[in-house]
Order: structure tokens, then sequence, then C-alpha cells
């Protein structure tokens, strides 16, 4: 029987209207998907007794909670004006991490949708953000909107890599493909597929002694071949897609702004190793990208399924 997409925003707990906002009724509205507008909120001061009693506290975040959902609603209406279906909720909570996974396993949306908080490097060598976090544990497929041109994509970029496939989690790339292409479908939007092919990972792969440019042509030979069967398995054209040489990261973000991308389809990880987690590709793309970013974990149990 089939089941209407479901959407989740996490809403920014400052009560301002982000671009998050916009891409979520757009897509909802492509999709016919319902949207759940979640905040998670919390505010030092009014969860602090040291100055007034417990009564009036209760009272003064009641009355901070009430505002905010009735926020939220007036920011729902405007997109039920577009015939989306909406709900919202708003909840007091210190810690968000561990309810946002509550929430996204009772309701089980087909996309959470998430704006993205820019950090400094420093930051995010002291502390492990949110959007981290969600990039390793969300178990659904994860959208994290930096910027928002166009509210419907009009652009989307499926970024994949062929390179070791024994090494990868099974089927990895025909997800990321399989999600962007349902994607551009549901918006109308051009489909793009890019490998960015890094030469120094081969060279690590092999034995410095015996690497020669002879090597070097044949396991680019064989990489163009894996890259164009995978392209030619989903049907995308030649113009659309690039074997591009040069570190993953550096080269999708060129890529995605010089080609005016508005949303790049990537995986959390490729690879089943530990190491996989640190400074992975899709953690530096999503702290320096042009564009938005839609994540796909090949550790969730809708990837599972699929293989």
């Amino acid at each position: 029987m089939f089941e209407p997409e479901r959407l989740m925003l996490i809403a920014s707990p400052l009560m301002n209207k982000t671009p998050a906002f916009d891409r979520a009724a757009a897509l909802a509205h492509a999709k016919d998907a319902a949207l759940h507008i979640v905040a998670f909120d919390y505010v030092d001061g009014l969860a602090t007794a040291g100055l007034v009693n417990e009564r009036a506290l209760r009272e003064m975040r009641e009355g901070y909670l009430l505002r905010h959902r009735e926020w939220l609603e007036e920011q729902a209406h405007s997109i039920r004006n577009q015939g989306v279906q909406v709900t919202t909720e708003v909840v007091w909570v210190a810690q968000p991490l561990e309810e946002i996974m509550v929430h996204i396993r009772e309701i089980n949306p087909s996309l959470v949708i998430k704006d993205l908080e820019q950090e400094s490097w420093l930051m995010r060598m002291l502390f492990t953000s949110l959007d981290l976090r969600l990039l390793h544990d969300c178990p659904a497929p994860l959208h994290l909107v930096s910027k928002v041109t166009h509210a419907l994509p009009r652009r989307v970029l499926a970024a994949v890599d062929t390179f070791g496939p024994d090494d990868q989690f099974a089927g990895i790339n025909e997800a990321i493909i399989t999600h962007a292409e349902k994607l551009a479908a549901q918006c109308d939007a051009q489909l793009h597929l890019i490998y960015a092919y890094d030469l120094t990972s081969v060279f690590a792969s092999q034995d410095a002694v015996g690497f020669s440019s002879d090597l070097a042509q044949t396991l680019y030979e064989a990489e163009e071949g894996a890259f164009n069967t995978l392209a030619a398995q989903f049907g995308v054209p030649d113009e659309c897609k690039h074997l591009v040489m040069g570190y993953p990261a550096k080269v999708i973000r060129a890529f995605a702004e010089t080609e005016s991308i508005d949303v790049i389809v990537m995986g959390t990880v490729h690879r089943n190793r530990l190491s996989a987690l640190l400074g992975s590709t899709t953690e530096q793309v999503a702290y320096h990208m042009p564009s938005s970013l839609l994540v796909v974990n090949p550790r969730s149990s809708e990837h599972r399924a699929s293989e």
C-alpha cells in the first residue's frame, strides 16, 4: 500500500524564518508530502531558578513556549496556503540530539531538513556540533540547507566514488543516485553526476616504488569505465556526467559553484571503517559548500533494506 511522504523540518530555536523553511515548503509541495515542523527550544535564563521562584520560572517558560508555538503556527499558515499539510511542535530540551532521534524514529520521515550551522574550524575541533552528529547518526536522508537561491531545486548533483568498491558499503553509489534522481524528478530539475578522481588516494593504495605513469593511466581508464557503467545504469547523458581529477571536496565545491548547483547529494561515508568518519569528504563539503547538501546514511535501515 502506498504511503505518502512526510518531511520533518528542524526549525531554528531563535524564532526567525531561515532558508530551510522555504526549501521545506517547496519540497513538500513538489513531493505532495506532509510537513512536520519542530523546534527544539531552550533558553538558559529561563532554565535557572537562581533569581525567581519555581512557580514564576515555570510561568515565564510557558509564556515563552506559547509565543514560540504561535510564531511557528504563523509560518505554518503561509505554507498551508500553498496546499501543504503542516503540523508544528515546540519541545523544551537542553541537549536536542537524543530528542531529535526519538522524533525521527517516531515520525519516520522520508527526509529531515535543517539549516546548516556554519562554525569555525576551532569550534569544530573543540565541540561536536549538532550538524556533525546528525551527519553521522541520522537514520533518514538529511538535507542541510546552506542557502536557497531557488526554493525548489533546479540543478541536482550526485557525487559518487567508484574507487575500491570492495571497501565500500554495498550499493552506496546506487543509493546516492537513486535519491538524487528521485529529487530531480519531483522538482523537475536537471540531474548531474560527478566523480572526483583523487590520484593521491590511488597512489597511497599502491606500492610507491612500483607506481608509474603507465599504471596511473591504466587505473584512470579502469575508473573511467566504472564511472561510465554506473552512469549508463541510470541513463545519465554524457553532457551531465563529469569525471574530474582532483581532491574530492575541492572539486565538488568548485563544480557546484561554477554550475549553480542547488543540492549536492552524497553519502555520509562510503567505506566501512572507523577512519572514514573522521574528516570525511562529505563533512568537508558541508562546511564550505556554495549550495545545500542531501546526505544518505549507508548504515540506515532504509539503505540496508534496499540492498
